[in-house]
């Protein structure tokens, strides 16, 4: 395990959803004003739809829920997100708040960590993902810096500490080429030491498995939660589940396994199954 100059962390995972090995559900909102996909909408009408998922994820039994942007795309660079997507995800998140009483997380895309913040903090929701924490990669929307610097000390202005950081070590939809002489290990390191809470092991792309080695090598230089944050399906789910401490999924679990598609309870309860067959093997109390 890699050492840290920070005091030892809770595991927020179980602190945050009252058990360890969490199925977080992906709530992928449509789009958003200002997004080129948004064609005028009512807000209502992204609501509903967004709030359908929730249903359906409550039902097949998660623990928890994160609400993204998917359908901004192309995605825009932090210093580019606007104020009306800050407000639009804001105002679905208090909306989805009220309900459901599972937790909320927020993922303001293409890595907007002090958007994230502003959502979280404003909803009093207690994570955001991030997915450039620290280093630098080649993604979809250019050349990408972690924001973990500009991130905290603005967590610590809005006095939002309680807010916890699940960041991407290594992050999906780009080159790492930038960063390739650097190992898993030092990777890793790198996210503990900027000061990360749960750190998120992931595929490729959206929807791509994430690999057992990826998972235990991030596992082997934290003492932090590592959860897996693409992939994930009712077939792969005893396999990683049995390593990480959670996960967050949703394409498995939509209509024919399409991120944009609704999610199908059907396919959570099958998902669950699989999940709770690991949490009775490690002796996790599952109602």
């Amino acid at each position: 395990m890699s050492s840290t100059i920070f005091p030892s962390k809770s595991n927020y995972i179980e602190e945050i959803f009252g058990k360890d090995k969490a199925i977080i559900g992906m709530i992928h909102l449509k789009a958003l004003p200002g997004a080129p996909h948004y064609k005028g909408e009512s807000m209502e009408s992204v609501f509903e739809f967004a709030l359908n998922d929730v249903r359906a994820f409550e039902e097949g039994g998660v623990d928890g829920l994160i609400i993204e942007n998917a359908w901004d795309i192309p995605f825009s660079k932090p210093e580019d997100i606007g104020m009306e997507t800050v407000a639009a995800l804001s105002t679905l998140a208090e909306k989805l708040k009220r309900e459901t009483n599972l937790p909320i997380g927020i993922n303001c895309l293409a890595n907007g960590a002090i958007p994230g913040l502003a959502v979280a903090k404003a909803n009093d929701l207690p994570f955001v993902r991030v997915n450039q924490w620290v280093n630098a990669y080649i993604a979809n929307e250019g050349f990408t810096e972690g924001q973990s610097a500009k991130a905290l000390r603005y967590r610590s202005n809005i006095k939002g500490e309680d807010i916890k950081i699940f960041a991407d070590v290594h992050v999906k939809h780009g080159s790492h080429s930038i960063v390739a002489d650097r190992s898993l290990a030092d990777q890793t390191h790198d996210a503990v030491f900027f000061d990360a809470d749960v750190l998120i092991a992931t595929g490729n792309r959206t929807g791509d498995e994430t690999e057992v080695d990826e998972i235990s090598g991030i596992k082997s230089n934290t003492d932090l939660p590592v959860i897996v944050g693409s992939g994930m399906n009712k077939d792969n789910a005893r396999k990683i589940m049995s390593i990480a401490n959670g996960c967050i999924v949703g394409s498995s679990l939509k209509k024919d396994e399409l991120w944009w598609n609704p999610v199908d309870t059907e396919r959570v309860k099958a998902f669950m199954e699989e999940v709770n067959k690991v949490r009775h093997e490690a002796g996790i109390y599952v109602e």
